[in-house]
């Protein structure tokens, strides 16, 4: 049986060779350009994919051979499912294993930049701190969580364990639900121009759907309160990020991102103004690979391997 990892290097370093060697003939790429996709499937019965795309004139080469898709992931938007089903090809996620470091990520994010720890880490090891004279440096006010008005866009399992952490904090919860369905008992839920515009600190945990698409634009981004923080490790495509950057150009919004509507993001990025180098706090979409959130994700999926293969 031949089972194929397309892009291996997405998990870091894993035991998933060692395992599943067991099983089959097992091959790991580091990653797997479109045009190499089909050759590199073809003959082999179990493929594991992060975020190479299987689309219907793939599935459909691979019919009769290809049995399993393992996502080594929650989302499942690089795969056609509708023609896996009608190919007869199984098609398994994981989900739940990154609502713990995403959400300790998110923490991660609001601390630092209430902190401004980008500022004074720099103005520490630039030696500025050195040079000053004085025996401490406030130029950069620092903001507490306790007390303020913390708004979460998308109050799912990830979205409720930010406002648990927060909550911990002395900071108040409110959220605005992107379906229009959550009906959370335990948070008030307010419209998104409310959240805007009370909000000292805001974070995304949505899902990209029609109804969240370039959700907050220039049309709504300048409710937001001068100093306030925004953070996304929901998904890129929510925030339109050139106007998100030309409002922080003129007023003190400060941002965490580890999304980006295209990934890896553009050299040339409007995140990547200099300009803006102490407003932001960039990580690349890593929130959900914390070594404890990997380690559930792998142990999930050979939990789906074995399934199909009926082993216990």
């Amino acid at each position: 049986m031949q089972i194929v990892f397309l892009d291996g290097l997405s998990l870091g370093k894993n035991n998933l060779k060692e395992v599943l060697s067991n099983f089959g003939d097992y091959k790991e790429y580091p990653n797997t350009k479109p045009s190499e996709t089909l050759k590199r499937c073809k003959g082999v019965e179990i493929v594991l994919s992060n975020k190479v795309v299987l689309d219907r004139s793939i599935l459909k080469e691979l019919q009769g051979t290809l049995k399993l898709i393992c996502i080594t992931a929650t989302g499942m938007n690089n795969v056609d499912l509708e023609s896996a089903k009608e190919f007869n090809i199984e098609v398994k996620n994981v989900a739940g294993y990154s609502t713990k470091s995403v959400a300790q990520h998110t923490l991660m994010m609001a601390l630092n930049l209430s902190a401004k720890t980008l500022y004074y880490d720099d103005f520490c090891k630039s030696g500025a701190y050195a040079k000053s004279g004085l025996f401490t440096d406030l130029s950069e006010p620092l903001g507490l969580i306790d007390g303020k008005r913390w708004g979460i866009i998308g109050l799912g399992s990830i979205g409720k364990e930010v406002a648990r952490l927060a909550r911990a904090f002395g900071a108040e919860i409110v959220y605005y639900s992107t379906s229009g369905k959550n009906d959370n008992k335990d948070y008030k839920s307010i419209s998104l121009e409310e959240l805007l515009k009370t909000s000292a600190i805001i974070s995304i945990h949505a899902p990209l759907n029609e109804k969240t698409k370039n959700l907050l634009n220039a049309s709504n981004l300048c409710f937001m309160q001068e100093g306030s923080i925004l953070i996304n490790v929901g998904r890129g495509g929510i925030v339109n990020e050139e106007d998100l950057s030309t409002l922080m150009l003129n007023h003190k919004i400060y941002a965490g991102f580890d999304v980006f509507s295209k990934e890896p993001m553009d050299i040339n990025h409007p995140f990547l103004n200099p300009k803006l180098a102490k407003q932001f706090l960039l990580t690349p979409h890593n929130a959900w690979g914390y070594e404890d959130s990997k380690e559930i994700l792998i142990n999930g999926v050979l939990k789906n391997i074995k399934e199909y293969l009926k082993l216990s």
